[in-house]
C-alpha cells in the first residue's frame, strides 16, 4: 500500500495511495522510490505544468519542442508523415508527481506488479509487467484546496510523452488534442466517501489530458468509451488507480483522521488474544502473532474452516483422506459442525489504510484469512478490481488473492476459555 503526504505550513493534505496487495510492506522491504507506501510534500519549487502551443508535425517548431530537454511536450502520431505536437509551458500553481515502472529519475514512485499471495521480490519479477513505464501523472495544486487531479501517462526522461500511431487518440471539439495509453488508466470513485457507508463507484478511463471515459471493450481496444462529461480526473478520499498490474488506494488527511492507526490494530490484536480464545479440539490457547511475524505461522496461529467460520488452533482432524493417500489436504472437515472446507491460517490485516472503521476484527477475507472489522470486508468483497486485460473480480486488500464463495468472507466463532 502507499501513502501521501502533501504538507504546507498553512495546511496539510495526507494523500495516501496504496497498492492493495502487500499487507503494509513489500516482500523485502521498503527501498528508495519502490515503496509499500508513499507520501506527498509541497516541493520547494513548483514542477507542475500545463498545455500551451500546438504545433502540426514536421515544423521546425514541432521538431524543437521534441529535441528540447528543457520543454514538455506530448507527441500524437495519426500516420507516418502527419504528427500533432503539443508543447507543455511551466506551472507555478501546482506540483507534479509521475508514477510508473520504470526506475529513471523522472518518476517519482516506482511500481511492481501485483502477485496474489507473493512473499519475494523474484515472484514479482517472474511475471511480464503490463504496468507502463510512465503510467501516469497526479497534478497537486499548492494552494488550498490542494485538489488533486490525475492524468494517463507520464512525461519521460527527455520530458515526452509519444503516443504512437496505434495508440487510440483523436481531436476534441476545441482543436485540442488528446488520447489513451496501451492498457489505459482506470479510476474508481467511491460513494459516500471511504467511510462505514461507503459504496462501490463505477470504473472510469482517464486520458492523457484528464478527461473521463467509459471503459474500452477490451484494455487496449483502439476505440475508446464515451465521454463523461459530468465526472472529473479529481480524487477523492478512498479513490482506486488502476494501472493494469497494480491497484492504488488514495487517501486525504481527513479521511485518515477517522482511519484507525497501526498502534489501534495492535491494541486490537492484544485485545483479542487478551481473551485468550481457545481451540475447541486441543483446549490450547490460540494468539495472533505479532505484525512483524505477520508471514510465519506459529504455533499458537489461529486456523479457521471457511465454510463455518469456527477457529481452531492447527490440528489434523478431519484430514482422512489426505492421511490415507499422505499428503495434505485442503478440504477439511470442522469437528465443531461437520461442514467440509478449506482450512486456512487467520493473519491479521495490517494496512491501517484500508480500513473503513476502527470496530474489532471480526471477519475474514476466504480463500486467504486475513482479518479485519466487517465493513472493511464487505466493502472490499464488493469492489470488481480490474483483473487482466477484459476480467474484473473481487480480492483481499491485503494480499490479492481473489476473493471465493459467493460473499468472499466469513464471520469467525471464537471458543472462550473453559475455566
Amino acid at each position: 500500500e502507499l501513502n501521501f503526504r502533501y504538507e504546507s505550513r498553512i495546511a496539510k493534505l495526507q494523500v495516501t495511495w496504496g497498492i492493495t496487495v502487500y499487507n503494509g510492506s513489500l516482500p523485502n522491504g521498503d527501498r528508495g522510490r519502490r515503496k509499500s507506501r508513499f507520501a506527498l510534500f509541497k516541493r520547494p519549487k513548483s514542477n507542475g505544468v500545463k498545455p500551451s502551443t500546438v504545433h502540426v508535425a514536421c515544423t521546425p517548431q514541432a521538431a524543437k519542442a521534441i529535441s528540447n530537454k528543457d520543454q514538455h511536450s506530448i507527441s500524437y502520431t495519426l500516420s507516418r508523415v502527419q504528427t500533432v505536437v503539443v508543447e507543455y509551458t511551466q506551472d507555478s500553481n501546482t506540483d507534479m508527481f509521475q508514477i510508473g515502472r520504470s526506475t529513471e529519475s523522472p518518476i517519482d514512485f516506482v511500481v511492481t506488479d501485483t502477485v496474489p499471495g507473493s512473499q519475494s521480490n523474484s515472484d514479482t519479477q517472474s511475471v511480464q509487467s503490463t504496468i507502463s513505464r510512465f503510467a501516469c501523472r497526479i497534478i497537486c495544486q499548492r494552494t488550498p484546496p490542494y485538489t488533486a487531479r490525475i492524468y494517463a501517462a507520464g512525461f519521460d526522461s527527455s520530458k515526452n510523452i509519444f503516443l504512437g500511431e496505434k495508440a487510440a487518440k483523436w481531436k476534441t471539439s476545441d482543436g485540442q488534442m488528446d488520447g489513451l495509453t496501451t492498457n489505459g488508466v482506470l479510476v474508481m470513485h467511491p460513494r459516500h466517501g471511504f467511510t462505514e457507508d461507503s459504496k462501490p463507484g463505477v470504473w472510469r478511463e482517464i486520458s492523457v489530458c484528464g478527461n473521463v471515459f467509459t471503459l474500452r471493450e477490451t484494455r487496449s481496444a483502439q476505440q475508446r468509451g464515451k465521454m463523461v462529461e459530468n465526472e472529473t480526473q479529481e480524487l477523492v478520499d478512498g479513490s482506486l488507480i488502476d494501472l493494469c498490474g497494480a491497484t492504488l488506494l488514495w487517501r486525504t488527511a481527513e479521511g485518515l483522521s477517522r482511519t484507525p492507526t497501526v498502534k489501534h490494530l495492535e491494541a486490537l490484536r492484544q485485545e483479542l488474544n487478551a481473551a485468550r480464545p481457545q481451540c475447541p479440539v486441543g483446549f490450547n490457547t490460540l494468539a495472533f502473532p505479532s505484525m512483524r511475524r505477520k508471514d510465519i505461522v506459529d504455533e499458537k496461529q489461529p486456523w479457521v474452516y471457511l465454510n463455518c467460520g469456527h477457529v481452531h488452533g492447527y490440528h489434523n482432524w478431519g484430514n482422512r483422506d489426505a492421511e490415507r493417500e499422505g499428503r495434505e489436504g485442503r478440504e477439511r472437515e470442522c469437528p465443531m459442525c461437520r461442514a467440509r472446507g478449506p482450512y486456512v491460517p487467520l493473519w491479521l490485516g495490517c494496512e491501517a489504510g484500508f480500513y473503513l472503521d476502527a470496530a474489532p476484527p471480526t471477519h475474514a477475507f476466504s480463500p486467504c484469512g486475513h482479518v479485519c472489522s466487517e465493513k472493511t470486508v464487505v466493502y472490499w468483497s464488493q469492489i470488481p478490481l480490474p483483473h487482466g486485460t477484459h476480467t474484473f473480480h473481487a480480492a483481499c486488500p491485503f494480499c490479492a488473492q481473489q476473493l471465493s464463495s459467493e460473499q468472499g468472507y466469513i464471520r469467525l466463532i471464537f471458543q472462550g476459555p473453559v475455566d
